[in-house]
């Protein structure tokens, strides 16, 4: 009789969606974590994978923190009762001295906040923002010769291996 593999099964994916363009355009010094205040029909459409964070950015109003540009695509199905706004500014929710220290190297500092990727967290929908500055053409330049240099390396190293 053959034994039984052990291998645990493999957990859904915690990722929601991502901002790809964000590392691209930007430096990230460090990464924040905060909530997001979501509708009904939101969350399930959240749970659907209905979420677009191409072009998003965060914005700093009245103390607040708000994600904006950001798209949920409503369901057919979940929304039939309310009239969903698929753009709207969406609060994200963080402690106040994070917040307070956002707010300090945006306006000091000439930082910009940048929503990295959304996931699920504990049931809760999460957002991780990074404080970025912006990067000029060349700096995204090397930055692809590096990326298309270690590509190739692992490709040299893989070939003399065998």
């Amino acid at each position: 009789m053959a034994k039984k593999s052990k291998k645990a099964p493999k957990k859904p994916s915690s990722m929601i969606a991502q901002n790809k363009k964000a590392r691209h355009n930007y430096a990230i010094e460090s990464t924040y974590e905060a909530g997001i205040v979501l509708d009904g029909w939101e969350v399930k459409s959240v749970r659907d994978g209905r979420v677009q964070m191409t072009d998003t950015y965060v914005m700093v109003k009245n103390g607040e923190i708000f994600w904006v540009g950001g798209q949920i695509t409503p369901l057919l199905s979940a929304s039939t009762h309310v009239n969903p706004e698929p753009h709207r500014a969406r609060k994200l929710l963080m402690h106040r001295r994070e917040i307070d220290k956002l707010i300090g190297a945006v306006e000091r500092k000439g930082y910009t906040i940048v929503p990295l990727k959304m996931f699920w967290s504990k049931g809760y929908a999460k957002m991780q923002i990074g404080l970025a500055k912006g990067k000029q053409e060349h700096d995204k330049r090397a930055d692809d010769k590096d990326r298309d240099w270690g590509r190739e390396k692992a490709r040299i190293m893989k070939t003399a291996s065998r």
